[in-house]
């Protein structure tokens, strides 16, 4: 299996900023309000454990956007990494173990 410096740099660079994208979009979805549009809050305790939410004043246009824009660049990102040539240089049983190296590969430096 290629060594992580044996990746393509733009390979590489498009693994770092899907990285980064997924990041940046997580700690913007722990910050918002759980619904996007506004609800009521609620409690039900019906089910196999209780749920319990607040009211939700939804989420801004901009917060919207922002969201849009960032998994609109998490899925290009994704295409690009997956569709990258350079998989079609790794034998077919390596694949798996090569794509999970690259995932990791800003761990290594």
């Amino acid at each position: 299996m290629p060594a992580s410096h044996e990746f393509p740099s733009d390979l590489l660079a498009g693994q770092e900023e899907l990285h980064q994208i997924r990041a940046e979009l997580s700690a913007l979805l722990k910050r918002l309000p759980w619904s996007v549009v506004p609800l009521d809050g609620f409690t039900d305790d019906t089910g196999w454990r209780k749920i319990e939410r607040p009211a939700s004043p939804g989420w801004t246009p901009d917060e919207q956007a922002e969201v849009e824009k960032l998994r609109r660049r998490e899925h290009e990102l994704s295409v690009f990494i997956t569709g990258h040539r350079y998989w079609t240089e790794v034998a077919v049983t390596d694949r798996v173990q090569a794509r999970a190296k690259l995932k990791h590969a800003h761990e290594e430096e």
